[in-house]
């Protein structure tokens, strides 16, 4: 899909340029054009009161012969990698080596080639590092400009993003422009044998699993929840080019200037990277029920989670959300306590190692995922769990 401008009906009204919500269409010569930082939205064609934009609604194939690699989007914050980054690059390091390819990451900021090696030692065969003073905070404009550029020049076949608040922003911004497909918060991903990238993502409120691909154009790219995919164990031995290159970027390619970020005080519970997480779910009646979990997790090293029910009713905070909604969950143990096991709470915490259920309703969907099932009062099980573990710490 794209847009253009017929230069005979134009007649430099300039009634597009007003309607643009992006100041993405400037008059030159008495003629609309379409500046970089267009987003195809297609609001600017009913402004034009003599049909001189038109939206190019044609299905359209690219030439996908011609695109080759899997590239990871590698988010880093005040030079530290996010996780999902590392998981991504796991993840992409399958699929490139089913299709024979190189698995790049893509390394903005600013002062962050520290990152490339550690990138190099997860998986990747090539770091693509683009620092610049303008990258140093995250904003659409700079990074969507600067991926663009690359992308169009490099073409690669596959690109994989973290679903973080940046990653929501930045995937849809750079598939409007590139005119691809995006599949979001995908949960599985593989590629068949006609290098089909096949996204799988939970659909209709998670009551089916959805596999989608992007048959005509290039690239196909998809976003991924943090916590979905495993994490290899790093590889320093591992040997792999590093490449910086020219970042052109000004100050006035930006609508968006980040004066100074403050940093709430507060604590903020890491679901994603615990090893062990005791989560609560509507049996427990009240948010005071949480501060018996809280006993249990604190004994055994880790952390609180709740469903979604427990979060609604205002019992806890929603970063403790585990679910589809909410942060999917690897930890080595899961107990559920008081959870039933609606399907969009399973989708997040299905992973885990060892999943221990209480519930006192036996037919509860939750015990068709755990390892151990508890069938009773959680407010007599998980007390005498404690007693027998602080029993058990104070005989060690």
């Amino acid at each position: 899909m794209g847009i253009r401008v017929i230069d005979d009906k134009c007649v430099g009204c300039s009634l597009c340029v007003k309607a643009c919500p992006f100041d993405a269409i400037e008059m030159v010569d008495k003629k609309a054009r379409f500046k970089e930082n267009c987003t195809v939205c297609g609001i600017c064609e009913p402004s034009c009161k003599f049909g001189a934009i038109v939206m190019d609604r044609a299905e359209k194939t690219n030439d996908i012969s011609s695109y080759r690699g899997v590239w990871v989007i590698a988010e880093q914050r005040h030079g530290k990698l996010m996780n999902v980054s590392l998981e991504l690059i796991s993840e992409g390091r399958k699929l490139a080596d089913k299709l024979g390819e190189k698995l790049t990451a893509v390394l903005l900021g600013d002062n962050v080639s520290h990152l490339a090696d550690f990138l190099i030692y997860q998986g990747a065969d090539k770091v693509i590092l683009a620092e610049h003073p303008l990258l140093l905070n995250y904003t659409t404009d700079a990074y969507s400009k600067v991926l663009y550029k690359l992308i169009t020049e490099r073409r690669p076949e596959i690109i994989l993003i973290g679903a973080t608040f940046i990653g929501r922003d930045l995937a849809p911004r750079l598939s409007a422009r590139l005119g691809t497909g995006l599949t979001a918060d995908c949960t599985k991903l593989e590629v068949d044998d006609e290098r089909k990238l096949l996204q799988t993502r939970p659909a209709f409120g998670g009551n089916l699993m959805a596999t989608i691909i992007t048959p005509n154009h290039r690239p196909q790219m998809a976003t991924v929840r943090p916590g979905v995919m495993k994490k290899s164990e790093p590889d320093k031995s591992r040997k792999g080019e590093i490449e910086k290159v020219d970042v052109e970027i000004f100050e006035k390619d930006l609508r968006v200037v980040i004066e100074r970020i403050v940093k709430e005080a507060k604590h903020v519970v890491n679901l994603e990277e615990a090893e062990v997480i005791v989560a609560g779910g509507r049996g427990l009646g009240s948010a005071e029920g949480f501060k018996l979990l809280e006993e249990l997790a604190d004994l055994l090293g880790g952390v609180v989670g709740a469903s979604r029910a427990a979060v609604d009713s205002g019992w806890i905070h929603s970063s403790h959300q585990v679910g589809q909604t909410g942060k999917t969950v690897r930890p080595k143990l899961y107990i559920a306590c008081g959870i039933s096991g609606a399907i969009q709470h399973l989708a997040g915490m299905q992973g885990s190692h060892v999943i221990v259920a209480i519930n006192k309703n036996p037919e509860a969907p939750i015990f068709k995922v755990a390892d151990y099932g508890l069938v009773g009062d959680l407010y007599q099980i998980v007390p005498l769990l404690i007693e027998e573990i602080k029993k058990i710490k104070s005989e060690q």
